[in-house]
């Protein structure tokens, strides 16, 4: 089991895990002149982002991009694109190139494999990851029971992304996705996982203990992903 990283409020928390990825990013660009920073959607990182966004980086040479994402247009209100635009590249982050996982293909898995050209093309890794985790224990777009699922947690396939079907019977996700794979995570500089409340820190606890090849926590523990875990109870 990881070490948690515990905060007693959210602030704290927030500035936490923005002042980590940031010191990632900061790294990538005294290193090489350039930076990759792949975000999460929902409501959690909001608040993080804002504490990015205000960061002293030279933005220009920072390139945005996502974890997962809805196959649906920035237009929609599913959009995590429109979400980390909306709260991440503003100020001096609005410098920052932004490269979508969302493409207006004909299909799902044609849009994943544009969006793997498009990433393979801005850099060979990711320099900071901020991962979120749901309830079921998933991270990016990789559910219980999907049937892209072992194929986005092999570790020895090249760092990629993939279509994700809609669940059936009511199971997640409720629309297709792209998601990034395991290897993308194994292969970045820093890695976060941005937890709040109880229920997610025993969600965590439990998966770290599961099964690497269905079950996403235990996989990124399994392959040494330098996972930094930060923690709130307060939401």
């Amino acid at each position: 089991m990881p070490e948690i990283e515990t905060f007693t409020d959210s602030a704290g928390w927030a500035e936490a895990c923005a002042a980590r990825l940031t010191a990632a990013l900061a790294d990538a660009l005294a290193e090489t002149g350039k930076a990759v920073f792949a975000g999460s959607g929902g409501s959690t990182p909001s608040p993080i982002y804002a504490r990015m966004a205000a960061a002293p980086l030279d933005w220009s040479r920072v390139a945005v991009t996502l974890i997962d994402e809805r196959y649906v247009p920035e237009s929609s209100p599913e959009s995590n694109a429109a979400l980390i635009r909306r709260t991440l590249m503003t100020g001096p982050a609005a410098a920052a190139r932004f490269v979508p996982l969302y493409r207006p293909a004909v299909t799902v898995d044609r849009a994943a494999a544009l969006a793997a050209h498009a990433l393979a093309a801005v850099a060979p890794r990711l320099d900071a990851v901020l991962l979120g985790m749901g309830e079921d224990g998933h991270i990016c777009s990789m559910f219980p029971d999907s049937p892209t699922l072992k194929t986005l947690l092999t570790p020895t396939l090249p760092p990629t992304v993939l279509g994700v079907p809609a669940g059936r019977n009511g199971r997640a996700p409720s629309l297709e996705r792209l998601s990034i794979n395991l290897p993308y995570v194994m292969a970045a500089r820093r890695v976060v996982l941005a937890l709040t409340g109880a229920k997610k820190r025993a969600v965590f606890e439990r998966e770290a203990a599961g099964d690497p090849a269905v079950q996403p926590i235990a996989a990124l523990l399994a392959n040494n992903v330098p996972l930094e875990v930060i923690w709130t109870e307060k939401a």
